[in-house]
């Protein structure tokens, strides 16, 4: 397909895909996202259908098809914005610190104190740097369980290195 024979195209087709659209979607950037994205589909093609007919019909099955899996895509952004903003809401603020100044030593020692599952928590997070998804996924542990066990470990690994008398 020509330039010219894509821009006509374009012209013929693009206001009933783009109506078609934002009569599902009811919003005109995703109608047209989704208009653009079923004609670059159709002119792209290896092989398109000659019938005129065939044509829209293919156009309209394509673009209402777009249309729901944008819907879809919207309710899944929508449902984890929530869900981390509830998460983000309910993670308390985690007002203890390790105190500066501790050798990596004592901190070891301290570590060596704390249970298995705040040890093991504590110490790929502050020594590891992974995040409570990749810890999750290793472990096969949830993320709110992780984030527990690291706060109850980071509090009780304060407290033994505060508890510990030597000077810091």
């Amino acid at each position: 397909m020509t330039r010219k024979e894509a821009t006509s195209f374009y012209q013929a087709h693009s206001r009933r895909l783009f109506n078609m659209s934002y009569r599902i979607v009811f919003n005109a950037e995703d109608a047209e996202e989704v208009m653009q994205d079923t004609i670059l589909k159709f002119v792209t093609m290896p092989w398109r259908p000659m019938k005129e007919a065939q044509v829209s019909a293919w156009l309209a099955r394509t673009c209402i098809r777009a249309s729901i899996d944008k819907l879809r895509q919207r309710r899944r952004e929508s449902l984890f914005l929530e869900e981390y903003a509830r998460e983000a809401a309910t993670d308390r603020p985690d007002d203890q610190e390790i105190p500066a100044g501790v050798s990596a030593a004592r901190i070891l020692a301290a570590m060596q104190q704390l249970p298995e599952p705040c040890r093991l928590v504590v110490s790929l997070v502050l020594a590891e740097g992974l995040d409570y998804e990749e810890i999750a996924q290793y472990t096969g542990l949830k993320q709110n369980t992780l984030r527990s066990h690291f706060l109850r470990g980071k509090q009780r690994l304060v407290k033994i290195l505060e508890e510990d008398g030597k000077p810091i």
